[in-house]
């Protein structure tokens, strides 16, 4: 079982393969939708993407409002629990 700090750095490590910004520059409490310059289309890949890293699925109700990293981890590792 991972711990939530070995998922925040795999959903930070895709994060900046797919969008070719350094992980050095990513924070748990970044915005995405603001450091990443992307719009929801591109959030929705992102997403997607982390589901098949991951193998879960991440219901639209439990991402709403969700805009930074830490809580997308947080998430995404109640999903792995």
């Amino acid at each position: 079982m991972s711990t939530i700090e070995e998922t925040l750095k795999q959903l930070l490590e895709l994060t900046s393969k797919k969008f070719h910004i350094s992980v050095d520059q990513l924070n748990p409490e970044d915005d995405f939708f603001e450091k990443l310059d992307i719009n929801s289309l591109q959030v929705l890949e992102l997403l997607t993407q982390l589901e098949t890293h991951f193998q879960i699925e991440l219901p639209d109700y439990e991402l709403q409002g969700i805009k930074d990293f830490g809580t997308l981890a947080e998430r995404i590792h109640s999903r792995l629990s």
